[in-house]
């Protein structure tokens, strides 16, 4: 069969087309903004561009599924260096692209609001800081979408408001700054989706009309308020014709805000999340974080619910781990005991006993008690034996050794109920 030269041209071209497509050199302007991010698994992070850090820090958080970061940007870090600034954030953009993840770039911040900021003299340097970045990267295949304001109600300016009727008017004139720049984005970049993290589920609907996907922050401390969250964002999407939900910021040891709790309900709500945050470093170190610097992690159940996997809290089938059923408590108290006592003099009584033969004894008693979890493990018994074990024998304080192996054999006792 011979074909015409205009019908082979068609041929030809709807190929080229496809394996545009395949390989994703067409523009996704058809994919966006999605109708469902539950597929989102992400973390709160900063825009490194360093490809060894990178490659490193994003790399743990690859092998347990995240797929998405959460950066912060700044008006002032633009205006110090714009072609520095523009050029890193491309770099992040490509090299964490590279890495499995996708980016939500947060274009102004709401924590540390300069009221200044919403007077119409700040609209010509707003402008301009708005037009680079979003030109720069709009249409990057990394890029998730825009968050226009991190939680734009949470500062002094709102919250040190004279009176209820300042606080509202304070309130207005945020919510229109949000609502000019949420249109001003979508000027510059009609394609890519539109978001603004809110504190709370409840400020959403304000500029809910206005974004592509509504998002708030779940720092609360019950499973009932956390429920109460989810339930007022399903309520607002409703509203405005079901858009897609994202809890953009959860977790948080000091607001009884418990990782594995808080993304078993987001679960069970089909709804995608950003932990705050990757990396246990800096300023929230001692309070939130997945991973410390050297990939270790400060809580396994952390990393088991991002994997979708909860610890059991039903009663009625929690089995209680029983670590003396082969009697293996009763025979580490016997080696503590034979480590700490010398002829048979007290436990307090000197004694020229290796501190070898004393770690041994607190291994198998942390080993123990750590598996059971039945010992505090913000600071685990195993953490302070290996630190003594990498020390020369001549160098360990063996005062310290004994009256922790006097304190953990106590506890190996207690926990067992041995008498």
């Amino acid at each position: 069969m011979f074909l015409s030269r205009r019908t082979n041209l068609k041929i030809r071209a709807a190929i080229l087309v496809g394996i545009a497509l395949i390989i994703g050199i067409l523009p996704a302007w058809a994919e966006k903004p999605l109708k469902d991010y539950s597929f989102i698994k992400g973390v709160n992070y900063h825009m490194e561009s360093d490809p060894a850090t990178l490659d490193r820090e994003l790399g743990y958080g690859k092998r347990i599924g995240l797929n998405s970061t959460r950066i912060w940007l700044n008006y002032r870090g633009y205006e110090k260096d714009p072609q520095g600034y523009i050029e890193r954030l491309r770099t992040y953009i490509r090299l964490s692209h590279q890495l499995g993840y996708s980016t939500m770039p947060i274009l102004f911040n709401g924590n540390g609001l300069d009221p200044d900021t919403l007077k119409p003299d700040f609209r010509q340097r707003g402008d301009a800081y708005v037009k680079a970045v979003v030109g720069a990267i709009k249409g990057q295949p990394g890029l998730l979408m825009w968050d226009v304001m991190n939680e734009p109600l949470t500062n002094n300016y709102v919250g040190k408001a004279s009176s209820p009727e300042e606080q509202q008017q304070r309130e207005k004139e945020i919510y229109n700054f949000i609502r000019y720049y949420l249109s001003d984005v979508k000027k510059l970049d009609p394609v890519d989706a539109t978001t603004v993290g809110y504190n709370l589920a409840d400020q959403m609907e304000p500029t809910a009309d206005l974004v592509d996907v509504l998002s708030f922050h779940e720092y609360t401390p019950l499973r009932s308020t956390i429920e109460q969250s989810y339930q007022t964002a399903e309520e607002i999407s409703r509203k405005f014709g079901n858009r897609p939900i994202l809890n953009t910021e959860t977790g948080c040891i000091s607001r009884a805000n418990p990782y594995d709790v808080v993304l078993q309900i987001s679960q069970e709500h089909k709804t995608g999340w950003y932990l705050y945050n990757l990396i246990i470093r800096g300023y929230w170190a001692q309070v939130q974080g997945i991973f410390y610097p050297d990939g270790t992690v400060r809580d396994p159940s952390t990393v088991a619910a991002i994997m979708g996997f909860y610890r059991n809290r039903n009663l009625k089938t929690i089995i209680v781990p029983v670590p003396d059923r082969e009697n293996h408590c009763r025979e580490t108290v016997g080696l503590i005991d034979s480590a700490l006592r010398s002829n048979n003099r007290n436990v307090f009584s000197y004694t020229n006993t290796p501190t070898d033969k004393l770690l041994d004894a607190d291994e198998e008693a942390a080993n123990l008690l750590e598996s059971a979890e039945m010992v505090p493990m913000d600071v685990p018994p195993s953490a302070r034996i290996l630190h003594w074990r990498k020390q020369p024998e001549n160098q360990r304080d063996s005062d310290a050794i004994r009256a922790f192996t006097y304190q953990l054999g106590l506890k190996l006792k207690t926990a067992c109920m041995i008498y």
